[in-house]
């Protein structure tokens, strides 16, 4: 029993240690990314990539056209972040491509360009609604990469603190 605590001990000890460096070595992300919520600048700057929410409490980014040029000059990397952002949006909703077109267009008219990569509010995903984005050439971001990559929050509402992000 003592040699298998200790092998368990061992390989946990050796993930902590893996995952750790990754957080250390790959691109640092921050959620939730939209003018209706208050965003530290050092954490925007920082991230290497910036998870959008395209019309965030039913507004739409692209009528923020300076919000949209102070994004876009920071040269990150952007992804699409759900649409509305509410808390199961993509687990219990049933988004139809009309909704998910409408939400590209107005990320597009906000950035000059379509996403290309999504990751689901709370990183909940139904099925349905992974197929579809899947349909819409989205390369989908899940559990693992808020794992191996430090992801801090606008708002500061993430499950650790923003600064902590930077200890571990």
């Amino acid at each position: 029993m003592k040699k298998w605590f200790a092998i368990l001990s061992i390989i946990f000890l050796s993930l902590l240690i893996i995952i750790s460096f990754l957080r250390i070595a790959l691109p640092r992300q921050i959620d939730d990314v939209s003018p209706g919520i208050p965003c530290e600048q050092k954490y925007l700057e920082k991230s290497d990539v910036l998870w959008v929410i395209p019309n965030y409490k039913e507004q739409p980014i692209s009528e923020n056209k300076a919000w949209c040029a102070y994004i876009l000059s920071l040269n990150r990397t952007m992804g699409m972040h759900g649409i509305n952002h509410y808390y199961r949006e993509f687990k219990e909703d049933k988004i139809n491509q009309e909704k998910l077109n409408s939400s590209k267009e107005i990320f597009k008219e906000c950035f000059g360009y379509e996403p290309t990569i999504f990751k689901a509010p709370k990183l909940m995903l139904s099925r349905e609604n992974k197929i579809l984005l899947e349909k819409n050439n989205f390369e989908i971001k899940g559990k693992l990469n808020q794992i191996i990559h430090k992801v801090y929050h606008c708002g500061d509402t993430g499950t650790l603190p923003n600064y902590l992000h930077d200890l571990i």
